[in-house]
């Protein structure tokens, strides 16, 4: 769904998955362009467990020149619109679902025609979305864009058990970057942040080798590093 208008771009019906997921997106990128960013909740095929929330998917849209932004965890709020129009979705379409995917698929294109095209929203001043909804200006070529990194950044290459190195020794960060290049701004002394393309992923200490994962734990050291 476009956030500024609402115009619900695709409406499909299918296990949820990087392999199923991707095929979709890229039609939607041939019709309508390519967007800036793609917001999502934290799940996957959007996010998974691998450092910064990386996933094949998130990799794809990023070499594509598409920043994920993912909402807080627990904070559906961030993506209020989106989650919206899920309920409506839901109670117009699957309360109780159809007895088949194709009789359900069928509801879905029903409801999207319904919703961008004949019914006004009140966040739009009663226009509908197909009003107010215009195509994106970048093409898709399906071609990745060229990382770059700020000149003050290291830049090491992922190696195929997913480490990179810093002083002869091995930092682990993930097997799905291998061959990728990555980014490091230093921030203190011994501490670097890691970016893939415009993606922050980590903080690494150089001293321990260690990897600060998660969110939470960064923003913990950040914290603490802020108060010295």
């Amino acid at each position: 769904m476009d956030q500024y208008s609402r115009y619900l771009l695709a409406c499909e019906s299918t296990v949820i998955s990087g392999r199923t997921v991707q095929p979709i997106l890229e039609r939607c990128f041939k019709e309508y362009g390519l967007p800036e960013r793609l917001r999502s909740d934290n799940g996957p095929p959007f996010a998974g467990p691998s450092v910064g929330g990386l996933s094949r998917l998130a990799i794809w849209l990023i070499q594509l020149g598409i920043v994920p932004e993912r909402i807080k965890p627990g904070r559906p709020q961030q993506n209020g619109k989106h989650e919206r129009m899920h309920r409506t979705l839901k109670d117009e379409t699957a309360s109780p679902p159809a007895a088949t995917i194709t009789a359900q698929q069928a509801r879905f294109h029903e409801f999207r025609q319904l919703y961008n095209e004949d019914r006004g929203h009140e966040s739009l001043g009663m226009k509908r979305p197909a009003e107010v909804y215009h195509r994106g200006t970048r093409r898709y070529t399906g071609k990745r864009v060229a990382l770059e990194y700020p000149s003050p950044m290291k830049v090491r290459r992922v190696q195929q058990r997913g480490e990179i190195y810093w002083d002869s020794e091995p930092i682990f960060l993930t097997e799905l970057l291998w061959k990728e290049e990555v980014g490091l701004d230093q921030i203190s002394d011994h501490h670097w942040k890691i970016y893939y393309g415009p993606l922050s992923l980590a903080i690494v200490d150089t001293k321990s080798k260690r990897v600060l994962k998660t969110r939470r734990s960064m923003r913990r050291w950040e914290r603490k590093f802020r108060k010295r």
